[in-house]
């Protein structure tokens, strides 16, 4: 049994002020769980060809920014935002990524966001689960809270095959065999 198969989870985590815009913790944690059958939905690798944020786009959002061509930012930026909330919409979970010493914006959004649809949320926080942020203990599931990434995979991999779990009122799963199947004709 493997309840994750084909469910689909964000990679929630600050791109902007990230060194390499966030790319290696997201291809990392797809590297370490690949045999679970996740779609991975990646802003790293958004499944678009219009709109894409990788380095260029940012030099060029820096340069505009700079400028202050405020509305060529937010010309470039609003599809970007666009893009991933609804990405963050259609998926099943979240994995967020987040370090108190890189800046990020974006990301508590799209972490409000899922919380208002009670996804499940984990969280990896790079200096410990004793420094998350106060008002997400108000919010989100502080057993989804995890120091390590070792700690996130182990979580992942037991809600996906372990027989006993407990879904902390947020892990749904279905069985689409049970939906109403109509004839044609």
């Amino acid at each position: 049994m493997n309840r994750l198969k084909h469910s689909r989870c964000y990679l929630a985590g600050c791109m902007e002020n990230a060194t390499d815009l966030g790319v290696s913790w997201r291809i990392k944690i797809q590297q370490e769980l690949s045999d679970l059958g996740i779609v991975w939905l990646d802003p790293t690798q958004k499944p678009s060809v219009q709109h894409v944020e990788d380095e260029n786009t940012i030099k060029l959002l820096n340069q505009l920014r700079s400028e202050s061509d405020y509305d060529s930012v937010s010309e470039v930026m609003k599809p970007i935002r666009s893009i991933d909330l609804r990405l963050v919409d259609i998926s099943d979970f979240l994995v967020v990524h987040l370090d108190k010493t890189i800046l990020t914006h974006g990301t508590y959004e799209e972490i409000f966001l899922a919380n208002r649809s009670k996804k499940p949320i984990i969280v990896h926080h790079e200096q410990g689960k004793n420094q998350i942020g106060l008002w997400f203990f108000g919010a989100l599931l502080h057993e989804m809270f995890f120091e390590t990434w070792d700690e996130v995979y182990t979580y992942i991999r037991h809600i996906a095959i372990d027989s006993n779990i407990n879904s902390l009122g947020r892990w749904k799963f279905f069985d689409f065999n049970l939906c109403r199947k109509v004839k044609n004709g």
